[in-house]
């Protein structure tokens, strides 16, 4: 037995090499759960991720399988063309909020509404976080950022989007859900339902939308710890953790 030390075991398809991510940063952690889902489905000569413009660009160094860059925004509609030259790749779209809710929007919404055979990762930290910190389109209401020093006001710069009520609304998605990954049971309970969303892509059933709250402690300004209790205490309100949508279980 081994004292005082904490055991870990790379998952084969994550690359042994140094991430670009900050310290304490969601990103690393959902590198290591998506390879990790990826092993236990033994998916990795078939799975092609697509990495975004955002903190993830270079997601494709960490995860050894096939990946393409997509331009900003752009993500699910690569996504939708791989799927559909190659249908039995597993197609995974990883994106930030600004990359998918900003500049991505018409793109996230027409792939949700046709119901690609694709899974949709999509990072909230509620900030640009690879550019410095300005106003995402996730940004909470009184959220202080570099574009709103002030904290973010409705009247100028309108609400926050939540995504997966947004998709929600369309017909075509088969799963969507929202997840966190603060502590050892929400990291738990992320990696189920990804595995499940990844799993229905596996059997064809369609689309699916999974958000992941996650946090930026360089830009929110705060130790990793106590962006955690943040996501626990205020982000959980308006962006409430839960599954709204799952005909795999209707």
């Amino acid at each position: 037995m081994i004292t005082g030390k904490i055991l870990y075991k790379r998952p084969k398809t994550l690359k042994d090499v140094n991430m670009s991510y900050c310290p304490g940063c969601s990103h690393s952690l959902m590198n290591k759960i998506l390879c990790e889902i990826i092993d236990e489905f033994d998916i990795q000569k078939k799975t092609v991720v697509i990495a975004p413009v955002g903190c993830a660009v270079l997601l494709y160094d960490y995860i050894d399988c096939d990946s393409v860059e997509a331009a900003h925004g752009r993500a699910p509609a690569i996504a939708t063309g791989i799927k559909r030259v190659n249908p039995d790749n597993i197609v995974i779209s990883y994106q930030g909020d600004g990359d998918l809710l900003s500049i991505g929007m018409a793109e996230t919404i027409h792939t949700a509404n046709r119901g690609e055979n694709i899974t949709v990762v999509f990072m909230n930290n509620a900030v640009y976080g690879m550019t410095g910190g300005q106003m995402a389109p996730t940004t909470l209401v009184g959220q202080i950022t570099k574009t709103t020093p002030s904290g973010r006001n409705p009247e100028n710069e309108g609400y926050p989007i939540r995504a997966c009520e947004l998709i929600n609304t369309l017909e075509a998605p088969y799963f969507i859900a929202r997840c966190k990954v603060t502590n050892s049971k929400s990291i738990m309970q992320t990696k189920k339902i990804l595995k499940k969303a990844i799993g229905y892509q596996i059997n064809k059933k369609g689309y699916s939308f999974i958000e992941i709250l996650s946090n930026c402690p360089t830009n929110w300004g705060m130790k990793p710890k106590d962006s955690n209790k943040w996501i626990q205490e205020v982000m959980s309100k308006y962006y409430p953790v839960k599954i709204f949508r799952d005909k795999g279980e209707a």
